[in-house]
């Protein structure tokens, strides 16, 4: 069943999207600002998100960018703000679709269903990453060997392997997965990620494809 987490401090379009989308067999969770937003999407691991702009705490915009920071899940974005330039600015952020308020709850849905099969093209090229002697499938979260992850690790690790090559900052890495306000904790880091290379890496003492960036951050090299 797909996980549909939809961000707007309304409560009314809360409830009515909550409701038109269980009516649809989708999983429905809500958050009504951008911090429970982005701890809510990672915690539930959603496959979608359907985002207003105008939120409490944060601009929507900078939802996206955290959100994009560690899931290629998609984002529709469902706002009162009808202007180029935001359209385009959250586009560029990397949302996948732009609707405004007022809206019609089944041309959402269409586009929901869209963007949906799009994804499904796209995460079929995440279902087998290798590391070492194990595969990894993030469309499934299974490792191979019966590996187990916790939680916090398969965020780590998603948040490296759908990003293969590029440099992921500490806090960047602090910021997804445990929020703004454990940009201290580095320790956390280094913690976790040494358990990700002792169940992953072949010599976890000499990691090749989990690296650390001394006093930067990490990066997963294929």
């Amino acid at each position: 069943m797909t996980r549909i987490l939809v961000v707007d401090d309304e409560p009314q379009i809360l409830r009515a999207l909550r409701i038109n989308l269980a009516a649809r067999h989708y999983e429905v969770a809500v958050a009504a600002d951008g911090s429970s937003a982005l701890r809510g999407a990672a915690d539930w691991q959603a496959d979608l998100v359907v985002l207003d702009l105008g939120l409490p705490d944060m601009d929507g915009v900078d939802v996206i960018h955290g959100l994009r920071g560690w899931t290629a899940a998609p984002i529709i974005v469902l706002s009162g703000r009808a202007g180029n330039q935001d359209k385009i600015d959250a586009l560029d952020a990397g949302a996948d679709d732009y609707m405004t308020k007022p809206f019609n709850i089944e041309e959402l849905l269409a586009r929901i269903r869209a963007v949906t099969r799009r994804a499904a093209i796209q995460e079929s090229e995440l279902a087998r990453i290798q590391i070492g002697h194990h595969t990894v499938d993030l469309t499934d979260k299974t490792v191979s060997g019966d590996v187990r992850l916790t939680p916090t690790e398969w965020h780590m690790l998603e948040l490296l392997l759908r990003n293969p090559g590029k440099l992921i900052s500490q806090r960047q890495m602090l910021t997804e997965v445990w929020g703004r306000n454990h940009l201290k904790e580095t320790h956390y880091l280094r913690q976790y990620m040494a358990q990700l290379r002792r169940k992953l890496e072949p010599d976890p003492s000499h990691p090749v494809h989990l690296l650390t960036e001394p006093g930067m951050g990490y990066r997963f090299k294929p």
